[in-house]
C-alpha cells in the first residue's frame, strides 16, 4: 500500500512561491506517495510566537493541531515551520487538552528532505541534473531539527557538481523579524553569506527554506550576480 502524507505548505510558499508547493507534491507523487492537502490549514504561528504574542500564537497552534490528522505524516517544504511545530508548540500547548494530539503530530511532522531520506530511506529520486550548485543550510533546519546530510545526499544523487559552501553553518541574516529589527546586522550577515556563495563559483544556491532564499536571492540580485537561489524541491523537480 502506498504511503499517504499531508502537505503543510506554509505561508511564504502559499503566498509568495507556490511553485515550491507544486514541486513538493510532484516529488512525493514521483515516488508513489499520495498527498492530501488539508484546506483549513493556516499559519503555524511562528511570527507571533517570536515577538512574544503567545496568545495569538497559541490560537494558531490550536487550529493547526485540530486541522491535521495525527494518524498520517505531515510533510512541509520548510525546516523553520517544522521546527515551530516540533518545538515551539511544546511551550504553547503544555497542559492544554490538545497536548497529546500535538505530541502525536510532532513525532510525524517532517521537513521534505528529512522525510525523503530519513523517513523513507530514499536518496536517489531518479532525477539527473547538470550544472554547479552549492547548498545553504537554514538555521532552524540544521540546529533545531538536526538535518544536515539529507539535502546534500539528494543533491549529490542527481550527478550535478556539488560544491561545499564555506562557513555553511553561518546564518544568512534573515531570521524572520530579525532582519527588520536589526537591518544593519542582517545586511552584514547577508554580505558575508553572498561572498561565501561567490567563492564556490556555483550557478545555483539551494536551500530548504524560502525565507532564507528570498533574503539571499535579493542580495544576489542587488549585486547583479548571475547566481540563482532556488528551493531544493523546485530544483529537483526541474524548475528554473
Amino acid at each position: 500500500m502506498s504511503p499517504t502524507v499531508q502537505l503543510f505548505v506554509t505561508c511564504l510558499v502559499d503566498w509568495l512561491r507556490p511553485e515550491i508547493g507544486i514541486a513538493t507534491v510532484q516529488l512525493l507523487e514521483r515516488i508513489g506517495v499520495a498527498v492530501r492537502f488539508p484546506e483549513a490549514q493556516t499559519c503555524c504561528g511562528q511570527p507571533a510566537f517570536n515577538v512574544g504574542r503567545w496568545g495569538e500564537a497559541r490560537a494558531m497552534a490550536e487550529h493547526w493541531v485540530r486541522t491535521f490528522d495525527p494518524e498520517l505524516p505531515v510533510v512541509a517544504p520548510s525546516g523553520s515551520c517544522v521546527a515551530m511545530i516540533r518545538h515551539g508548540y511544546r511551550a504553547l500547548l503544555e497542559g492544554h487538552p490538545l497536548y497529546r494530539r500535538w505530541e502525536a503530530l510532532a513525532a510525524r511532522t517532517y521537513e521534505l528532505s528529512q522525510y525523503l531520506v530519513d523517513g523513507l530511506g530514499i536518496e536517489d529520486l531518479g532525477i539527473r541534473r547538470a550544472g554547479t550548485v552549492t547548498y545553504h543550510p537554514s538555521c532552524h533546519l540544521l540546529r533545531m531539527l538536526g538535518v544536515r546530510e539529507a539535502p546534500e545526499r539528494l543533491i549529490r544523487a542527481t550527478g550535478a557538481e556539488y560544491r561545499l559552501l564555506p562557513e555553511a553553518t553561518a546564518c544568512c541574516g534573515f531570521g524572520g523579524l530579525f532582519s527588520l529589527h536589526f537591518e544593519e546586522v542582517s545586511g552584514a550577515m547577508l554580505a558575508r553569506k553572498i561572498q561565501a556563495i561567490r567563492s564556490t563559483g556555483a550557478e545555483v544556491v539551494l536551500g530548504c527554506d524560502w525565507s532564507c532564499l528570498m533574503h539571499i536571492g535579493g542580495g544576489l540580485h542587488r549585486q547583479g550576480l548571475p547566481v540563482r537561489a532556488l528551493h531544493l524541491a523546485e530544483w529537483l523537480a526541474g524548475g528554473e
